[in-house]
């Protein structure tokens, strides 16, 4: 969870206090891997849910910094899958409940 949350806080310039990651553990015979992968048992699927608005280079440097800092488990780099679903700040609700679009988040979106 920390690899995937430092890239984040490096590729899209996240407050470190920002934390909503959680880890999900399939056993192999519930999860189905592209057949090609020499190690199933480290294909790794990461989706991100984010405000629209960062560029293109802000993803690609995420992808190689996700991909780089799983490599330290050992994690082939075609093992990992990443999917970011882009969401409009008004579809957040954050901070006891307030729209996200109306509080001061601490870190730029468009990055």
């Amino acid at each position: 969870m920390e690899a995937v949350h430092t890239a984040l806080r490096d590729a899209f310039k996240i407050m470190a206090s920002d934390r909503n990651v959680r880890l999900i553990v399939h056993e192999a015979h519930r999860f189905q891997c592209p057949l090609e992968i020499e190690k199933p048992e480290f294909y790794t699927v990461i989706t991100i849910d984010a405000f629209i608005g960062r560029s293109l280079d802000a993803k690609r440097k995420l992808y190689k910094e996700i991909v780089y800092n799983l490599g330290a488990f050992g994690i082939p780099d075609d093992h990992v899958f990443i999917m970011i679903r882009e969401l409009a700040i008004e579809n957040f609700g954050i901070r006891g409940g307030q729209a996200a679009c109306d509080v001061n988040l601490g870190f730029d979106i468009k990055v």
